[in-house]
């Protein structure tokens, strides 16, 4: 049996042949109490807007989870 990084190797070899090429990217860590935090607070500042009843209705116009 190939160790893993020969099957790694095969596998992102079998990708590129297919177009693919890979990419790495940083996302927000949303599991961080950090993170929980800034969600809340920005959470209550769109719940509060003077706004907030509008924005709703936009989202659900939008979403194909509507109310």
């Amino acid at each position: 049996m190939a160790s893993t990084r020969e099957r790694v190797r095969q596998h992102r070899d079998k990708l590129r042949k297919q177009g693919l090429r890979p990419i790495q990217i940083w996302v927000p860590d949303v599991r961080s109490p950090e993170f929980a935090a800034q969600a809340h607070a920005q959470s209550e500042l769109a719940a509060n807007s003077p706004t907030a009843v509008e924005d709703q209705e936009f989202v659900d116009a939008i979403s194909e989870f509507g109310s």
